[in-house]
């Protein structure tokens, strides 16, 4: 076997896509006689600064030799990527043998990768130390991600698939035509070893892009052949190309558990505290609280683009025992979840008076409260039960504000009740 991985041959503004330059790979090296076995698509760190949107990179694993498999690598990025774009900077890397069976050195890189920003001079360093062949273009940084595409296969053990359906290239760059509508009713059939298709909440076909690159639309599941049949059934212009890709999407593999205090920029955590504060809406519609631990606190936040999951923070109060999920940037926590653990459901009220039913008042500092009717006397305020718009359990933003790599909690196998958003 050998392991074909690539990256970095997109561009924010000029398009191309990384999954078609590797489904072009697949498809050369099958014309030339040669098996695949499969493709992964592997979702990097999603907070490092130069990223595309989805931060993927790609592999193909294959019975072809190291020079023939680099020889057709080669050749197509150099044909396809957007080399042109200054934040474009390819790489390839190599390596012979099953990919199952890669260094502990390589797959450890590749579970880095996605909680780390790692530098290309170390990508080079460990591919040559381990014998594989690489090539890079302009700086070569996709070698820091195609290395990891080596050295995925062993590094993850949570796999999801995605069916991406390619457009043809002279309509790149043009408006989609998706029929909506049967978008959403193949989400609704396929649904819930389908996910992240649709918005429901927001009525928005979350599988169609709008960038101006080759896919047409992308299902995304836990059962290859209901990500296929969904993709059959929307009806859209001419399907171009189509590739099954195995990912590492929708399994939070970019989180680690974390401490307040002890946090690093650009990684994604899980982190447990009790809410310090009133959540607060700001310039924007953004909704930010605090949660402490100890003497610890931490700033998090639900983005705008999160819609209703910020309705979910601002029911949040003070005392609210919590988990949260995200990335930590520049000292604050981006909300992608959050669980309750358990809610303060008690508040303290100035009491009534026992005697003649009067609201009492405050008889000085620290003095309790007293009625001015009657004079009746209380030491403290009353105790009183309230209700609550959360209950314990996990909460999540929706689908169209998902992160590529975040996991969805109708993909199951949480701690607590979800209440998924899908």
């Amino acid at each position: 076997m050998t392991v074909v991985g690539l990256d970095d041959t997109d561009s924010r503004t000029r398009g191309m896509c990384t999954t078609y330059v590797a489904s072009r790979v697949a498809r050369a090296l099958r014309e030339r006689g040669h098996g695949v076995e499969r493709c992964l698509l592997v979702r990097l760190n999603p907070a490092v600064p130069y990223k595309t949107r989805g931060n993927a990179a790609l592999a193909v694993h294959t019975d072809a030799p190291v020079a023939a498999a680099l020889a057709v690598a080669r050749e197509h990025v150099s044909d396809a990527a957007e080399v042109a774009d200054d934040r474009t900077n390819p790489g390839v890397v190599v390596a012979p043998g099953d990919p199952g069976d890669v260094t502990d050195t390589v797959a450890e890189w590749a579970r880095r990768a996605l909680r780390e920003d790692l530098d290309v001079a170390d990508a080079v360093a460990l591919a040559d130390d381990a014998g594989f062949e690489r090539e890079g273009w302009k700086s070569g940084r996709g070698q820091v991600g195609a290395l990891a595409a080596v050295g995925a296969w062993r590094a993850f053990d949570d796999w999801t698939y995605e069916q991406i359906s390619y457009r043809a290239p002279e309509r790149w760059g043009t408006p989609r035509d998706v029929d909506d509508a049967s978008v959403f009713a193949a989400a609704d059939a396929a649904y819930p070893d389908v996910w992240d298709t649709v918005d429901r909440g927001e009525a928005e076909a979350v599988c169609v892009p709008h960038t101006p690159g080759p896919v047409l639309h992308a299902v995304r599941g836990d059962d290859p052949d209901a990500c296929r049949a969904a993709a059959d059934a929307i009806d859209a212009e001419p399907v171009h190309d189509a590739r099954l890709f195995v990912t590492n999407q929708g399994t939070d593999a970019h989180l680690r558990d974390g401490e307040m205090g002890d946090l690093a920029d650009g990684r994604g955590y899980r982190v447990r505290g009790a809410v310090a504060s009133a959540p607060e809406t700001r310039e924007g519609g953004h909704v930010f609280v605090d949660l402490r631990d100890g003497e610890e606190t931490l700033s998090c936040v639900a983005f705008e683009p999160t819609k209703r999951f910020r309705d979910r923070v601002r029911a949040l109060r003070p005392g609210d025992d919590l988990t949260v999920c995200g990335e930590f940037t520049e000292g604050t926590l981006k909300l992608e979840k959050f669980r309750v653990h358990g809610l303060d459901v008690v508040e303290r009220v100035v009491p009534d008076c026992p005697e003649c039913g009067s609201r009492m008042e405050s008889a000085g500092r620290s003095q309790g409260y007293r009625c001015r009717d009657c004079g009746t006397r209380r030491a403290e305020k009353d105790r009183r039960v309230v209700a609550r718009d959360l209950a314990p359990g996990w909460y999540e933003v929706p689908p169209c504000a998902r992160r590529h790599v975040a996991k969805p909690l109708v993909r199951g196998g949480f701690d607590a009740p979800t209440h998924p958003e899908g």
